[in-house]
């Protein structure tokens, strides 16, 4: 006997993926990239799955399945992933560079600090903060320094 009850992963085979044919899956893997990347709903906090499933007319079942067979993740990862790209932008950019976490995380469209850490760490294995301070160490002539305001007494 074993000492901890350790199974590989089984990939499921969900029975409503089949109900979407592969043409209709690549034609609303297409319409979900244009929804979700180029009109950058993954930074609207409130654009759930159901949502898209509207704006694509129809519902959430096929959304999802669509997300799973072409995306090889779920709606949520997949959400989280723009997310996070985005975030890794602004995390390096010097424009950025006063932002703290909790206005990254807002400016992605994260709904709080815990989430946004849990979402990065699990895609990049390290904090924001910590990749944020690696690419400074990597870079540090991109970080820009304020002057210093000098006053004369008066």
């Amino acid at each position: 006997m074993t000492k901890y009850n350790i199974s590989e992963k089984k990939e499921k085979e969900a029975a409503y993926r089949s109900l979407v044919s592969p043409k209709l899956m690549d034609e609303m893997k297409e319409r979900i990239l244009s929804i979700i990347v180029m009109q950058k709903k993954y930074k609207d906090k409130d654009y759930s799955a159901k949502r898209l499933a509207e704006d694509l007319g129809t519902n959430t079942r096929y959304v999802s399945a669509v997300v799973n067979v072409r995306f090889h993740m779920n709606y949520s990862s997949f959400i989280n992933k723009y997310r996070i790209e985005e975030a890794m932008s602004i995390l390096v950019d010097k424009r950025y560079q006063d932002l703290r976490m909790e206005e990254v995380s807002d400016m992605v469209g994260f709904a709080n600090r815990q989430s946004f850490y849990a979402s990065f760490y699990k895609i990049m294995k390290m904090t924001p903060r910590e990749y944020r301070m690696q690419h400074l160490q990597q870079h540090p002539l991109q970080v820009v320094k304020k002057p210093k305001i000098k006053r004369s007494s008066e």
